[in-house]
């Protein structure tokens, strides 16, 4: 597996080695020893999600407040997605930067969230599955996020404003000087 690194410090996108042959593919989509090793740190996944979401769809922005604070790595098994990672680490010296990656069937790419970001994602295929391991249950009293428009983040998410689907829910999200953090 490839790490590659990113300009927030303990955000990375990960590269599986995919094997390929008039058979199809193979690859090892996560190895709890070789991940802790490549990054130098533990993680203990608990809890795997998976949505499928429709062409325009914004998903996010979310994260859980401590201690239920949640690291996560994500990919998508269907169709393609903008990814989004924002830095909520109020010591950290990119404090609410932002990362985006393309992560689709294609590419087989993996996005590791560490605890402290908010994230989201954009639907820019037809469809898209959407995998990711948590390693914190989900704890709907420590539920929190950030309005996907927010201007002071400025997040271009690929797709038109016109196209643009949220849910309910994600309309009421607060902008990022309402929200609520933990870090």
């Amino acid at each position: 597996m490839k790490v590659i690194g990113t300009k927030i410090n303990d955000l990375f996108i990960l590269e599986p080695k995919v094997f390929r042959d008039d058979r199809g593919y193979f690859f090892e989509s996560y190895n709890k020893t070789t991940l802790d090793s490549l990054l130098g740190k533990e993680y203990s996944f608990v809890q795997d999600n998976e949505s499928k979401s429709s062409y325009g769809v914004i998903r996010g922005l979310h994260y859980q407040l401590a201690p239920f604070s949640q690291a996560k790595l994500v990919r998508v098994l269907q169709g393609e997605v903008y990814d989004v990672a924002v830095d909520l680490r109020k010591n950290s010296p990119t404090f609410l930067d932002w990362v985006g990656v393309e992560l689709s069937a294609e590419n087989k790419r993996q996005f590791l969230i560490p605890k402290g970001f908010a994230h989201g994602f954009s639907v820019l295929s037809e469809t898209a599955i959407f995998q990711y391991k948590c390693d914190e249950y989900y704890h709907p009293e420590a539920e929190a996020g950030i309005i996907y428009n927010d201007s002071s983040l400025n997040i271009d998410w690929k797709i038109k404003t016109e196209d643009i689907k949220t849910s309910p829910k994600d309309l009421l999200l607060p902008k990022l000087e309402e929200a609520k953090m933990s870090y």
